[in-house]
């Protein structure tokens, strides 16, 4: 029994005598910091090389230590005295004085350690996230200090608590102390330290709008940390400002975007880094810029000038981009909405409405990059309303009721070459957006009514080559590619059309409609069948020959790709299909019974512009052609019925004054034909350019090079036209 109660009383004083001990080093070694104030003469001596850090780390292994001698949410003495007498807000002060010289570096450490390590709720004390509050006031206001890596750290560690707590957000950025009638029972001594329950009703934010601090606190600290040019601390703060913006509370978002100036921060410096931006930056160079990703921190090899600059811009846009993509929807929304006022509207708009065709072209180049970079829906759906505006209406030829829509798709047949090209890149990287409005605003509204067809009841006939009257269209015989006996002594045959040959229900219309595309360019102007590589057409002909065994979806794989530095034509449709699939487009036309005969078509603004360019491919430079024909087949490459009619169809019976593609094509063959007579040798001529093209024998000056090129894109294109109907397969319901 003896023995027994002795050990009893040896375990008594060994759990006793370490809290009093620890106390009492606790206290020893602040009293030896706050010593030092009164005893040092030399204030030039750097804090490192005094005992303070040391003297910092033991208050820290003490505080570590105390917690695991004690239950779960109990205080311990150390950390009572911590709290009782304001040793953070003490250091909070020296830091601020910065005495001596390096104190606030040591503070930070300290800061950061114990909120890391320590895992009682330390910041639900008022003396601690006031003093918390001060140091944040410190921060990031001052790049190149050297105490970037210090303050990243204090503001990550925050952030980490913030996570774990989303209410604490509150009162971190609105200096209020947080209500907790347990905790405030726990400590009874620190009354001082806390508040009463009774202050407030809940711990949620008030309602009401309030103005934005001013003053500095966590986001304004990240954000400055975001601009540091070291590497590794920008990338750092911008996740921990992921983190915050991503909070799944909703009343932390709303003290986010109101209690902070966020947004305002987030777009001033996309501001700031797009007036960066030279502006005898080579346009050609800005639409050559791939997606940047804001984790290469806008890193450049400099391969032009003013490349860190434009990359600069470029990775943090894209950094926007990715915080509305993952942000909280209300925090989502206030920072899209704060870059289209102060960006798109205050910057770009201007820009893009001056007259200066040097300056247009800069302006539009910029914008085709920001919208390369755009994915986050709310800030697409910004974007897309700003530059085409809300309407959804069928078009009227002279109705401009968005005027920045009008000047883009006017620039796209500017007289300037440069800004033409840029426009129509523009519009194609629109429309790769999964946006169901960019496709509709552009083309649909206007095909709706289908009112490009001849609304006649239709006659039984065999299908064959489309034989274009000449009171349907305008077209003279001359000038279609079918008759070519207007041209006694030339050197044209008649064109032939492709053996489509038995074929299931369904199946030969496809064959006829790759057929009638093939066979669009006379056989004496096409020269991909004289190439090494071997001709497009016979693996069309070969993918037409197995319709009956595999079927049309199955042909795609005997495409081979028209370029091999252009997507695979099966990729493309793909591509518009997966975009599409949330959009609930119709499977098939809407019945003509149910439009209004009596609306008299117009193609819209969009497409006028661009059948006006293919008019002229024969008369383009090669760039620009591409362009052309790399938007249209975009178009044509969406699976709605009546893109699909109006684009690949070349049977529709046209109402009077009315153009479809195909149409169009036929009037550009009709002009090639006369056209290609009139110059000698054209033929050797031509197989020369498109070698050249290939960089399979250097290029030369020669005459008619634009024509010959022209003729090399628009045989491209209708081979491309041709893959893409048959990757798409039949249309489905009536025709």
């Amino acid at each position: 029994m003896l023995s027994r109660l002795g050990a009893l009383l040896q375990q008594a004083v060994e759990t006793r005598e370490p809290s009093v001990d620890l106390l009492e080093a606790f206290t020893e070694h602040w009293k030896g910091i706050t010593g030092y104030y009164l005893e040092a003469t030399d204030e030039s001596i750097p804090a490192r090389q005094t005992d303070i850090p040391w003297r910092l780390r033991q208050m820290l292994d003490i505080l570590v230590y105390e917690e695991k001698q004690f239950p779960a949410g109990e205080a311990g003495p150390c950390l009572e005295y911590l709290l009782q007498h304001k040793v953070l807000e003490t250091l909070s002060t020296l830091g601020k004085a910065e005495y001596p010289p390096g104190m606030r570096q040591q503070v930070l450490l300290f800061f950061s350690r114990v909120l890391g390590q320590v895992q009682h709720p330390l910041l639900h004390y008022l003396n601690v996230h006031r003093p918390v509050k001060k140091l944040l006031q410190l921060s990031g206001d001052r790049l190149g200090s050297g105490l970037e890596k210090e303050e990243v750290q204090f503001a990550a560690v925050l952030c980490m608590k913030i996570k774990q707590d989303p209410t604490l957000l509150t009162y971190i950025l609105e200096g209020k102390s947080i209500p907790n009638g347990t905790r405030a029972q726990e400590l009874p001594a620190m009354a001082e330290g806390t508040e009463h329950p009774s202050s407030t009703a809940t711990g949620s934010p008030r309602a009401g709008p309030s103005p934005p601090r001013r003053d500095r606190n966590l986001i304004t600290s990240l954000v400055g940390l975001c601009k540091s040019k070291k590497s590794r601390v920008a990338m750092k703060a911008r996740e921990n400002l992921l983190l915050l913006a991503g909070l799944a509370q909703e009343a932390a978002a709303a003290c986010l975007v109101r209690s902070s100036a966020l947004c305002l921060l987030l777009t001033q410096h996309l501001c700031d880094l797009h007036s960066a931006v030279p502006a005898g930056t080579d346009p050609a160079d800005v639409l050559a810029m791939e997606r940047m990703s804001w984790r290469s921190q806008g890193a450049g090899d400099g391969a032009f000038p003013g490349q860190e600059s434009l990359a600069a811009f470029l990775c943090w846009l894209d950094y926007l981009d990715e915080l509305v993509l993952s942000a909280h929807p209300v925090v989502a929304e206030a920072v899209a909405e704060a870059v289209e006022e102060t960006f798109f509207q205050g910057i770009l708009r201007p820009q893009l409405l001056q007259m200066s065709e040097l300056a247009v072209l800069g302006a539009t180049a910029m914008l085709v990059g920001t919208v390369r970079q755009v994915r986050a829906p709310a800030l697409l759906r910004r974007l897309v309303l700003f530059l085409l505006g809300p309407d959804q209406h069928p078009e009227t030829p002279g109705d401009a009721p968005h005027p920045l829509r009008t000047h883009l798709i006017d620039r796209c047949n500017h007289l300037c070459d440069e800004i033409s090209l840029a426009s129509l890149q523009l519009f194609e990287q629109l429309l790769q957006k999964p946006h169901e409005h960019i496709t509709h605003n552009l083309v649909l509204r206007n095909l709706e009514a289908r009112g490009y067809l001849q609304q006649t009841p239709p006659v039984p006939e065999e299908r064959g080559p489309p034989e274009l009257e000449h009171e349907e269209d305008g077209l003279d015989l001359e000038e279609d590619p079918y008759f070519t006996d207007g041209f006694p002594g030339s050197n044209f045959g008649m064109v032939k059309k492709l053996p489509s040959g038995p074929a299931p229900s369904g199946k030969g219309q496809v064959s006829e409609v790759v057929s009638s595309f093939l066979c669009l360019v006379p056989e004496e102007a096409k020269t991909s069948s004289c190439m090494e590589e071997g001709s497009y057409d016979t693996y069309v002909h070969d993918a037409l020959a197995m319709v009956s065994v595999w079927g049309a979806p199955s042909l795609e794989v005997l495409i081979p790709p028209l370029d091999p530095t252009q997507h695979h034509p099966s990729d493309q449709v793909q591509a518009c299909r997966d975009s599409a699939a949330p959009w609930g487009w119709p499977k098939a036309p809407r019945p003509l019974d149910s439009c209004h005969p009596e609306v008299v078509f117009y193609e819209g603004h969009f497409l006028k512009v661009l059948f006006d360019r293919m008019a002229r491919i024969l008369d383009q430079p090669y760039s620009l052609n591409l362009q052309v024909t790399s938007v249209l087949s975009r178009l044509a490459a969406f699976p709605h019925p009546h893109l699909h009619e109006y684009l690949l169809d070349p049977y529709l019976s046209l109402a009077p004054g009315c153009r479809s593609l195909f149409s169009v094509l036929v009037r550009v063959i009709g002009d090639l034909m006369q056209r290609l007579q009139r110059v000698p040798q054209f033929r050797a001529k031509l197989l020369l350019v498109r070698r050249q093209l290939l960089g399979l024998v250097p290029g030369e000056q020669m005459d008619h090079t634009m024509l010959f090129k022209g003729v090399v894109v628009l045989e491209e294109f209708c081979k491309e036209l041709a893959a893409i109907a048959l990757v798409k397969g039949p249309p489905e319901g009536p025709p």
